[in-house]
């Protein structure tokens, strides 16, 4: 489950009356969710029902970076990109602080978006995901803030340091040589000079909700920062294109994540070049926290940590030299 904090109905009713949305009607724990605390929260305003989210900060979230995050969906979505709004408290503050048993902790209310997330996609629904993506990386080119990715390879070559050799064989017996193999070559080779700007960092279909094959709405903008669009392209790639255990590809998802894309927004050649090498540096990042999770998380804790091994697969998928041409189809034709 995915409520950490309880809140009483007088507490919640009192929370919400700190932001012009009606008066609170029913609040309801979300059990998706792995680091914050969600309520789906609905309200009455005048003769309009109205629905939002609740979040309440929790871990692996720093307060000092909200404003960036909270700033970046009213930046978007007043582009019209499928984002939900922040709703400003009477303050216009965008979050707000709120005392609980563990001490203060931010909470913020978000726009409720129609849609479901999908756990089988479409091509015509990875398509769209793609143009999607790229929609946000042009919106954001005049949003004034910016934020370092706190899980750039740096991040993942401490993870991986502190899982160890020896914890890395715990969780398979290849999987040491196969992380010291390829964060040898991945951090020899970094791209330095592709364009960067804002990205989502983290677009796996959990994060993005649909209605048939239209994106209504792209959510958990909690990674969110300044690096390369080729980047958040090949990360992006790996979410969606594979089985969830990683151990088949689908090219059709592939081709028309890409053509979605590039449709709105074409790569330049050096970005196209270096897609592989990115695809790698995306499946490593998730095999590193993921395994860092899966040997520090108690036996104990509300929530399951998810198998490495999925991104082990990704890896070695894109290590393989033959299957590097998979990002040619339909770039430069």
């Amino acid at each position: 489950m995915a409520v950490y904090t309880r809140l009483g109905a007088e507490e919640m009713a009192a929370i919400i009356a700190r932001f012009d949305v009606g008066t609170l009607t029913s609040a309801k724990g979300i059990a998706e969710g792995v680091s914050n605390s969600n309520w789906l929260i609905e309200t009455q305003h005048g003769e309009t029902a109205r629905r939002f989210i609740l979040t309440m900060y929790e871990t692996r979230t720093e307060i000092a970076d909200l404003p960036f995050f909270l700033d970046l969906l009213d930046h978007l979505a007043a582009k019209d990109c499928p984002v939900p709004r922040t709703m400003h408290d009477a303050d216009g503050a965008s979050h707000r602080l709120h005392r609980t048993p563990d001490g203060e902790k931010a909470l913020a209310l978000i726009e409720f978006l129609p849609g479901v997330s999908v756990s089988e996609p479409t091509p015509a629904q990875a398509r769209a995901v793609g143009g999607a993506l790229a929609q946000i990386h042009l919106a954001a080119a005049d949003f004034p803030e910016s934020r370092a990715n706190s899980l750039a390879m740096p991040a993942w070559q401490q993870l991986l340091t502190d899982c160890g050799r020896e914890g890395l064989e715990s969780i398979h017996p290849e999987l040491g040589a196969l992380v010291e193999r390829e964060m040898a070559l991945i951090a020899a080779d970094w791209p330095t000079d592709l364009p960067c700007g804002v990205i989502h960092a983290d677009l796996f279909p959990d994060n993005v909700l649909m209605l048939g094959d239209r994106v209504t709405g792209l959510i958990d903008f909690y990674f969110a920062c300044t690096d390369m669009f080729a980047y958040d392209v090949a990360v992006t790639h790996s979410a969606w294109c594979f089985s969830p255990d990683g151990a088949r590809f689908d090219p059709a998802l592939s081709d028309a994540l890409l053509e979605g894309y590039l449709a709105v927004r074409p790569l330049d050649e050096a970005e196209h070049e270096a897609l592989p090498l990115l695809a790698r540096g995306a499946a490593v990042r998730f095999l590193a926290t993921r395994a860092y999770d899966w040997l520090n998380t108690p036996a104990d804790a509300l929530v399951t940590p998810k198998d490495p091994m999925a991104f082990a697969r990704r890896l070695q998928f894109y290590a393989d030299p033959d299957n590097a041409r998979i990002f040619d189809r339909g770039i430069f034709a």
